[in-house]
Order: structure tokens, then sequence, then C-alpha cells
């Protein structure tokens, strides 16, 4: 599809105003239901408490902390693994997975204040075991490999695409930052990694995708 059919074609899937990229994401994000994954309900006994403490009397076996930590952390779990398998609701199976298994290796959890990062190395362990058993994800991954070679006559479609076609650590701070709509602070301790090292990851990851998008037509899109 031209740039000029994209501009004004009738039909058009995205209005003219959304020519940022965050725009852009977060409008693909809206539709396919993945802005605002959900969360646990929360104890009025652990709302407010650190993270540092609910970790500590999670790992002493108190239920109540550990529950708090998984609505505090789910959002952020099920964009971890949406970033490797691009599917929502696997995304949401395998961050359930990644708290069970969570659960269980409390005990050897050595430095309290990285649970963040822990927590995610566990749930992309648990993102890549749903890839390799369902067939859909592959499906998907063959995709990402064609996308170059395919005509789209959807823009919705060509903006999902060009996602998949990042690093998966790339989608990961676009989905952590423009779906759950994480601090760089907050992603810094999901992440386990600086927040200028976020900022710059970020930064390449959107200029990445706005050149893949400008390869689509969307000549006018900002990152």
């Amino acid at each position: 599809m031209s740039s000029a059919s994209r501009s004004k074609g009738k039909g058009r899937f995205f209005a003219p105003i959304f020519l940022s990229l965050e725009r852009l994401v977060c409008e693909i994000g809206r539709v396919e239901g993945r802005i605002g994954f959900g969360s646990l309900e929360s104890s009025t006994l652990t709302q407010g408490k650190p993270d540092n403490v609910l970790v500590e009397r999670a790992m002493a076996g108190d239920g109540d902390s550990f529950t708090e930590l998984c609505r505090r952390y789910y959002g952020a779990m099920v964009a971890v693994a949406d970033a490797i398998l691009g599917d929502r609701h696997l995304a949401e199976d395998a961050a359930q997975q990644a708290f069970a298994k969570a659960a269980v290796k409390m005990p050897s959890l050595k430095e309290t204040e990285k649970f963040g990062s822990w927590l995610a190395a566990i749930c992309r362990n648990a993102a890549n075991d749903v890839g390799r058993a369902n067939a859909a994800f592959r499906g998907r991954q063959q995709l990402a490999k064609q996308a170059t070679h395919s005509p789209r006559d959807d823009d919705g479609e060509a903006v999902r695409e060009a996602l998949l076609q990042l690093e998966p650590d790339a989608r990961e701070v676009i989905y952590l930052r423009f779906y759950d709509g994480l601090s760089y602070e907050r992603i810094s301790e999901v992440l386990g990694i600086s927040e200028q090292a976020i900022n710059g990851r970020l930064r390449r990851a959107k200029r990445k995708l706005a050149s893949l998008l400008r390869r689509e037509g969307f000549d006018e899109v900002v990152a």
C-alpha cells in the first residue's frame, strides 16, 4: 500500500492524528486489549508495604505478601512474556506459570532488592516453554520472517508485524513502557538494568520500529 493511500485511503485504521510512534503502538494495544493487563485483588494487610518488605515476608512463608507481589508485578510479567510470545492469552498463561514457579523458588532468592529481575528471568523461561509447546506461536515467528516480503492492506497489521520484527528485548521495553505504563524507575526494577540503559534501549527500539513503519508507508511517523 502506498504512503498516499495510507494517508488518505477510505477506512484507514488510524486517523491522521496517530503520527507519533507511541500513539500508534498504544492504539494497537488498545484494540487488542493489551493496555492494562489487569491485576489480582490487593489485601488490606499488605497495601502500601515496600516491595522488599513483602519479599522478605513471602520468603518466610507469608501467603498474603506473595499475593500482593503477584498483584504488583502481574501486568509487567504479562508484558515480558508478551514480548516473547506476541500473544496476550499465551503471555498470561506464561506469567501465571512464572508466579507458580517463583512461589516454590522464593527461598532460593539471594538478594531481595532484585526480586523484579529475578521474577522476569523466570517469566522469560516460562514464556519460551509456552512458545515451544504452541503451534500458533511458531506460526507468528514465521510470519515475522516473511513480513518484509508480504503486501499488506491493513495498517494495524503492518504495525503488529513491525513489532514482531523487533528483538524480544526491544519489544519488552516498548510493552512495559507503552502498554503497562511503567516509569523508567519501575522498568529498572523489573529488568535489573539502569534507567540510563532503559532509556537507550527504548530509544533504539523506537528508532528501529519507526524505520520499519516508514517502509510500510507511514512516512510521517515520529519516533
